[in-house]
This record gives structure tokens, sequence and C-alpha cells, in this order.
């Protein structure tokens, strides 16, 4: 079956990112960012909303902030640098959304290379966040 833990890897389940809630009740991306800097959901927020605005660059480097502080909740959550990360798990969405936004962003600025990789390493992570975020 396409999509199946072959290789018995666990998987990864982030803890609750307190910047959700704000997020949810509308506060704006930027000063959760602000607030909670270890946010990788309120950096994707950021990448979001900058590649809805046209703004490439700025999104990248949003995107490339939430992708590097999900790295670091990853790995302190026990992920070892392979295996599922949930779509399901809610709290893993910022660390799939930024990575999506990178892949997006890196695609707007022409950089092929990081785009393939984002793009794979997302759909090896969790194929139903890519099919979500990436069509």
């Amino acid at each position: 079956m396409a999509g199946e833990n072959l290789l018995g890897i666990p998987e990864t389940y982030l803890p609750e990112d307190p910047a959700a809630g704000l997020l949810a009740d509308g506060a704006p991306a930027a000063d959760v960012a602000a607030a909670h800097p270890t946010s990788s959901l309120a950096w994707a927020v950021l990448a979001e909303e900058a590649l809805d605005d046209g703004h490439r660059v700025e999104a990248y480097a949003y995107a490339r902030t939430g992708y590097h502080r999900a790295l670091d909740s990853l790995r302190r959550s026990g992920w070892r640098g392979q295996g599922p990360v949930p779509w399901s798990h809610e709290p893993n969405r910022g660390f799939l959304r930024a990575l999506a936004a990178l892949t997006r962003a890196a695609d707007a600025i022409g950089e092929v290379d990081e785009e393939e990789r984002c793009r794979t390493f997302l759909s090896d992570s969790s194929h139903e966040a890519a099919r979500e975020l990436l069509g």
C-alpha cells in the first residue's frame, strides 16, 4: 500500500504549540512569531501569507525559519531524521505547513533542487500532508 511505513520507524508526535491557540483566535502571525519564536506554526503562517501576497523572498525566509524551528522540535521529540510525522496529529502541522511553504517558496524563487528535496521530504513525512498542502 502506498504510504505504508515499511521500515517500522515509529511516528513522531510533536507537543502542543502554544502559538496555535493565538493564531486560531486571529492574532496576527507576526505578533505570535515575535512572542513565540520557536513556533514552527507561526513561521509557517507568515510564509503562507507572504506567498499569498507575492513576497517570494520573505516567504522563503519565514518558511526556512519555521522549518528549522520544527527540526529542533522533532529532534527533541525523538525523531532521528526519518519516519512518519502524521498530519492527523494537529501539533505536527506547523512542521508540515512550514515544509510545504518552503517547497512553494523555493519553487517561486527558482531553487529547483531545494523545491524537489522539500517536496520529497514532505511526502516521506506525510503523504496526507503533501496531498492537502501541495495538491
